[in-house]
């Protein structure tokens, strides 16, 4: 049986908690990066990323997260940890060079999580702006993705356009 993918979120001290269930992609990648520029913007600078229960993740979701992490870089201040990684996001992380934007060490105690994220029906736009936003991130985060990326990024601008 396919789990459904959701995200949730708690607040612990001045700790955001996001623990991502079932598949962390495009699809749920526009709330996640809006949650983390409110949070943000309210002053939180100390992310917590649980990947426990995510089954797997796509080039857009992790690029949300090094965007979150580069963004927070700018501030000057926060970190992003990343907990509880299968083998297989893991070797994710590590393949495009992310692992070195995370803290990735032990697991530390979450708080019971507050409240699901609502899964975006973002408009074919603003998916494509989310999605490119998160591959240039994982290309400024590892310039050596560029290759690995540069077909989607060109897609993904050239889609932009039309759409505008």
């Amino acid at each position: 049986m396919i789990t459904p993918a959701s995200i949730q979120v708690g607040v612990s001290d001045r700790t955001i908690w996001v623990r991502v269930e079932g598949k962390g992609s495009f699809s749920n990648a526009t709330g996640l990066k809006q949650f983390g520029k409110e949070m943000t913007n309210r002053g939180f600078r100390q992310f917590v990323i649980d990947l426990q229960r995510c089954t797997v993740m796509d080039s857009t979701f992790m690029g949300t997260l090094a965007g979150m992490s580069l963004r927070l870089r700018e501030l000057g201040s926060g970190q992003i940890s990343v907990v509880n990684l299968n083998d297989r996001n893991r070797d994710l992380l590590v393949g495009l060079g992310l692992d070195r934007f995370f803290n990735m060490g032990p697991v530390p105690e979450g708080p019971v999580m507050q409240q699901v994220l609502p899964s975006t029906n973002d408009d074919k736009h603003t998916r494509a702006e989310t999605m490119l936003e998160a591959h240039e991130a994982v290309v400024a985060a590892n310039p050596a993705n560029e290759a690995k990326f540069k077909d989607v990024l060109e897609y993904l601008k050239q889609d932009l356009h039309l759409t505008h």
